[in-house]
């Protein structure tokens, strides 16, 4: 349901957000230089891992604070969210983007904003 289109613009909605490509011309949006959310294609070996389970749409990933929330949406919804060995130990979690819906979207990059702004900048924009 969500398209590059969609995470760009509820992306760049955030507080002091850039949309970065990289040289492989994958996007990435950071706060202050730290990326949040990014496009993450699978490789070969996150094929072979993923086998028959392995997403053929866009794959995003998102930073989380850790990876008990990875492990939490995981299990709340594994059609959408899932990991890689790749990302064992990270605070991240890879979601199909075609299945994510906006709400879900536009939740999980503000909580993945949050994770990588800086204290005052967070707390400058915290809801009241």
């Amino acid at each position: 349901m969500a398209t590059w289109d969609d995470v760009r613009r509820i992306c760049l909605a955030l507080p002091e957000t850039a949309e970065i490509t990289n040289g492989w011309g994958q996007l990435s949006w950071q706060v202050r230089g730290k990326g949040f959310v990014w496009d993450r294609p699978l490789r070969q070996r996150d094929l072979a891992e993923l086998g028959d389970a392995a997403p053929t749409g866009p794959v995003l990933a998102a930073y989380l604070p850790d990876e008990g929330a990875k492990r939490a949406l995981i299990a709340d919804d594994p059609a959408v969210f899932f990991t890689i060995h790749h990302f064992d130990g990270y605070p991240a979690v890879l979601a199909r983007l075609d299945l994510l819906d906006e709400a879900t979207l536009t939740e999980l990059a503000g909580e993945a904003w949050a994770c990588r702004a800086p204290k005052k900048l967070l707390a400058q924009h915290r809801d009241p």
